[in-house]
């Protein structure tokens, strides 16, 4: 740890950013700002909605789709790259799909040819 402080800081005058780098920021900055006040000035906005989470699937939903695309577990489990022991757990209640596993799930009961084809 002593060694440490004792180091100098060596900087580096490449690590500036330079005169033409910095009005482009700062022209962005303005922009920005103009939009804020809706007073903007040549800018194209393009607005999408946010993405919601997924909602929670109880054990039976998640036998039903593993059901419903034919195949057990140990099928599923690869299907979705996780282990045969999750998705036994999330079957039995034991476990809950976390938010990534919700959003993957939804999408396989959505179009579970997703799945088959990948």
């Amino acid at each position: 740890m002593k060694a440490a402080k004792n180091r100098k800081v060596q900087t580096n005058k490449t690590n500036y950013m330079n005169d033409e780098a910095f009005a482009d920021l700062k022209e962005a900055m303005d922009d920005a700002v103009a939009f804020e006040r809706g007073a903007s000035r040549k800018l194209k906005v393009t607005r999408i909605k946010a993405p919601r989470r997924p909602k929670p699937m109880s054990p039976r939903d998640i036998a039903r789709l593993r059901e419903r695309l034919n195949c057990s577990q140990a099928v599923f489990a690869m299907m979705l790259n996780i282990s045969p022991k999750t998705v036994q757990a999330w079957e039995q209640g034991l476990r809950e799909p976390g938010d990534a596993a919700l959003k993957l799930l939804s999408i396989a009961k959505q179009h579970p040819e997703v799945l088959l084809n990948a």
